[in-house]
């Protein structure tokens, strides 16, 4: 068992104190739920001073565009009651739908505006006069609170999310440490492997909502950037290594072991990626060690000639994503100590013409789905509360629509919704051994703190724990609003029976409508999520233009981080989150072949077309099958034949001293090759390029089989 922190008591006694100033303010003010300042404390608090800030200013924003559409919504359509309960409900699934387009804390604005309207509206429909009044105040409560939970959270030991970022990715250093130097071992395979996959992607897309706080931690924006590169080298890293794997594997497989130079190499590479983090002064500093490994892989570059075999040219293309994966590494390297001294300078080494797309993937249609099914439980809610005639059918009514909205984006939303029923009937026990056996006994402030502060402190150091937060702040909110502190204590058990059992009825209902509606897990996400890259494998192979390749790279990266945490840890060699990978390579050698291709010969040219066309009409098949098919001899055989004469060619053009086409750099897409060996020709660079995307897209269509006793039983598949 791992017992409370300084830290976590810190948080809870600063949560704890500021919400205990928001209630005395809100009993001294008079207004008419104090109550609702000490749960709005709860809500918004964070350990880190920035998330606190963001989340405060965020939810004054939903709250206040909620409570206006409730003042707008509730006068004229309140004695229709169905067309009201249809409108509230489109009013949420509307606002719902916009935050599931924002990945940022920016998101919170629009779930909150979505939730807060029944909050606020459905209980006015029985005095639909007070309306104007309960808005204001309700605003006016939570502004307090989210007032009060400011102020303490920054003037009071404030806890910084810059120094905190590091300490969020050294779990990710150390899978990804793991990650490379098992497969630079040659050790690929395995269930902790496929785990510290998983781990690693769910780090980085747990990063994106962290630096969207940043800006409101008075972090400099130098130093937001360096996070931001950090995040984007962190989500290439882990492809990149599984681009270098399969030619490692295969080359085992041809030879039964690498030769000594190349084994060297990558014990050396293993142990550098494995070394200590920087702790220089200065990111800029010249990291030696990598200086030397990268002039090593440029050393070791098999010739013209030695592209004939098949062995050079898996030795070319496994070296040129070594480099990368050492230039990509030296960035991450550099990043991290740029950020935890605060340095100014720092100057990449990984320079790709795919870096900067901001684009993500969005899976629409579930999204509309999880729309539809919250805005469903909504109207079916209502109908319920209105042919029952329950006066508290309100209180049902909007917690249904509160869990349907916190945890739409889930792929199975029904646990989280039960974890907030139990969480919930908690809270209710709780606040009845208050109301009824311990407020009794209270007759000042003072007494009030002394009776709140054992329990309370104790759910708050739970909050910081991820696996604890959802159940504690609900158990907290809940049990502050339940007890319903009032100026002058008032105590009917029935009342309190029947107003917090309506509660306790609306997630049991939400529970079971998202089991019913939402029954599908992770799988139908995951099936989707593949379908959608085999249609952008498709694009990429196509002749049609692509409007910006960066974009979409970064659209398929992204998807592709989505999709690995949701599938189980495996070692088998042809799992779901394998293949993945794969798919993803194959788009990527596309749009390499597609830059290269018109700078080949117009032979070579005809290679290549064949070789896409081959590409899109079998992910095509797939897409039309709805399940992935197996690649067509055909198709293996046209990617051999380019190979080889890609191979013709360079020897041909190598031994006759040919400088071939010349091309700059940038040329393409602002691309930016593998570096060429010292004296080799433009042409020998684009004809090296051109195979080593070829060669690419052979393995990881028709990945390396091992054969039997040629390697370890450990090292038989990719990662």
């Amino acid at each position: 068992m791992v017992y409370p922190s300084v830290r976590d008591w810190l948080f809870s006694a600063k949560t704890f104190a500021a919400a205990m100033i928001a209630l005395y303010i809100g009993l001294a003010l008079e207004l008419p739920r104090p109550y609702w300042a000490m749960a709005t404390v709860y809500i918004v608090s964070n350990p880190f001073v920035g998330a606190t800030r963001s989340k405060a200013l965020y939810r004054a924003l939903g709250t206040a565009l909620g409570a206006s559409a409730a003042v707008v919504i509730v006068p004229p359509f309140v004695e229709s009651p169905f067309l009201f309960s249809v409108l509230v409900a489109v009013w949420t699934g509307t606002l719902l739908y916009l935050s599931m387009n924002d990945r940022t804390a920016r998101s919170y604005v629009f779930l909150l505006a979505g939730y807060t309207l029944p909050l606020i509206a459905l209980p006015a429909v029985t005095n639909p006069t007070t309306i104007f009044d309960l808005a204001i105040t309700r605003t006016e409560e939570i502004l307090l609170g989210i007032v009060v939970a400011s102020i303490v959270g920054s003037a009071v030991f404030p806890s910084r999310l810059a120094p905190t970022l590091i300490e969020r990715t050294d779990a990710w250093f150390r899978d990804a440490a793991f990650y490379a130097s098992e497969t630079l071992s040659g050790r690929v395979a395995g269930a902790p492997i496929s785990a510290s996959r998983q781990r690693l992607a769910a780090t980085v897309n747990g990063l994106e909502f962290l630096l969207s706080q940043l800006t409101y931690d008075h972090t400099r924006p130098d130093i937001v950037r360096r996070a931001r590169a950090l995040q984007g080298r962190m989500q290439i890293f882990l492809p990149l290594i599984s681009s270098m794997a399969d030619p490692l594997i295969e080359l085992v497989r041809q030879r039964g072991a690498h030769v000594p130079e190349v084994e060297t190499l990558l014990g050396d590479v293993a142990k550098w990626i494995k070394s200590p983090a920087l702790e220089a002064k200065h990111a800029d500093e010249p990291d030696h060690e990598a200086e030397a490994l990268r002039a090593r892989v440029d050393a070791l570059r098999p010739s013209a000639e030695a592209l004939a075999s098949w062995d050079g040219a898996l030795l070319s293309n496994a070296l040129w994503r070594l480099g990368q994966v050492i230039d990509v590494w030296r960035d991450i390297r550099c990043l991290r100590a740029a950020i935890v001294h605060e340095t100014v300078l720092w100057r990449p080494h990984f320079r790709h013409w795919r870096l900067g797309g901001t684009e993500r993937f969005f899976d629409y249609g579930m999204m509309l789905f999880s729309t539809a099914s919250a805005v469903g439980a909504i109207i079916v809610a209502c109908g319920l509360w209105i042919s029952s005639g329950w006066n508290d059918g309100a209180s049902a009514v909007a917690l249904a629509a509160v869990s349907c909205c916190f945890f739409a984006a889930l792929d199975e939303p029904a646990p989280a919704v039960f974890k907030f029923f139990l969480a919930t009937c908690a809270s209710v026990v709780l606040a009845g051994l208050y109301v009824f056996v311990v407020l009794p006994l209270v007759h000042d402030f003072a007494m009030l703190v002394l009776i709140f502060a054992g329990p309370f402190l104790i759910i708050g150091t739970l909050i910081p724990r991820p696996q604890f937060t959802l159940v504690t702040m609900l158990t907290a909110v809940n049990t502050a609003t339940f007890i319903s502190i009032q100026s002058a204590y008032e105590a009917d058990f029935f009342v309190f029976l029947n107003s917090n059992l309506a509660g306790v009825a609306g997630l049991l209902f939400a529970f079971l409508w998202t089991r019913a509606t939402r029954p599908f897990g992770a799988g139908l996400a995951a099936e989707r999520l593949t379908r959608s890259a085999w249609a952008d494998v498709v694009v990429c192979v196509s002749t049609a233009a692509i409007e910006d390749q960066r974009n979409l790279y970064s659209r398929m990266l992204d998807r592709l981080m989505q999709l690995l945490p949701r599938h189980a840890a495996s070692d088998s060699h042809r799992h779901p989150s394998i293949e993945s990978f794969r798919d993803f390579r194959v788009a990527l050698n596309a749009l390499d072949l597609r830059r290269t291709r018109r700078k080949l010969t117009s032979d070579l040219q005809g290679s290549v077309d064949d070789v896409l066309s081959g590409v899109r009409q079998h992910f095509e098949h797939c897409i039309a099958r709805r399940s992935r098919q197996p690649v067509p001899a055909g198709l293996i055989d046209s990617i051999d034949a380019a190979v080889e004469r890609v191979t013709t060619l360079n020897i041909a053009q190598a031994q006759a001293g040919q400088p071939g086409e010349a091309a700059q750099p940038g040329e393409a897409q602002g691309a930016q090759p593998a570096p060429p060996a010292p004296a080799a020709p433009s042409g020998e660079r684009w004809l090296r390029d051109t195979l080593h995307a070829l060669v690419g897209m052979r393995l990881s269509l028709s990945p390396p089989q091992p054969a039997p006793g040629s390697v370890p039983p450990q090292a038989e598949t990719a990662a």
